[in-house]
This record gives C-alpha cells, sequence and structure tokens, in this order.
C-alpha cells in the first residue's frame, strides 16, 4: 500500500544556479507491505521518491526501497529528513543507508519530533 508524504518544487534558483531551466517536483510516499504482514504477522514499511521533470515533454523518474523498518515513527522520521533535503529517487538508497547506519551508531538521531 502506499501513502503520499509530501511533495516539493526544487527551489528555482538552486536549478538556475545548476543549469537547470524547467520545473522538478519531487513526491514522496510511505509503503506498506501488506505480505509481510500475513506472512510474519508484522508490518514493515518502504519509500518510494518521485521526480517529474516539466520539459517539453514530462519525465518521470522513480526509485522504491522496500522493507527499510517495521518501525513508523522511524520512517515518518526518515521521510521528513529526505523531503527537507531534497532527496531524489537516484539518492535514496545512499541516504537512507547513511541515515541507518548513523542512527545505529548513534552518532546521529533522525528523529524530527
Amino acid at each position: 500500500m502506499k501513502n503520499f508524504f509530501g511533495s516539493i518544487f526544487i527551489n528555482r534558483d538552486k536549478l538556475e544556479e545548476a543549469g537547470i531551466h524547467y520545473p522538478i517536483k519531487v513526491e514522496y510516499y510511505k509503503i506498506t507491505n501488506e505480505n509481510e504482514k500475513i506472512k510474519e504477522n508484522k508490518l514493515t514499511y518502504g519509500i518510494q521518491v518521485i521526480k517529474t521533470e516539466y520539459r517539453d515533454k514530462i519525465g518521470i523518474e522513480q526509485n522504491t526501497m522496500n522493507s527499510i523498518t517495521n518501525d513508523e515513527k522511524e520512517v515518518n522520521n526518515i521521510l521528513g529528513l529526505i523531503k527537507e533535503y531534497q532527496v531524489t529517487p537516484i539518492g535514496l538508497e545512499d541516504v537512507v543507508i547513511e541515515l541507518k547506519k548513523l542512527a545505529k551508531g548513534k552518532k546521529i538521531s533522525y528523529n524530527l519530533s
């Protein structure tokens, strides 16, 4: 199951600095794996990021990471950070892996609350 978490348009000034002259929207979704709940009696959460470029033709890029955690608060906190820092599909896996690694080592807390 996919639930909308939020979306952003990349800042126009940042796009201009990078030589991009068209709008880019990024959407963030929380993925719930219902099959895992049935199979192992626990719900797992993942993240999907969809980037839409509005050029002459609309271009869409997406990436999904399933089963990141079974803690809904943790996945919501990760989603909040990747949205705040405008993570695109290409960076999703690297960012989530690093956040989980740093949080596990207690070097950071990605708790936004």
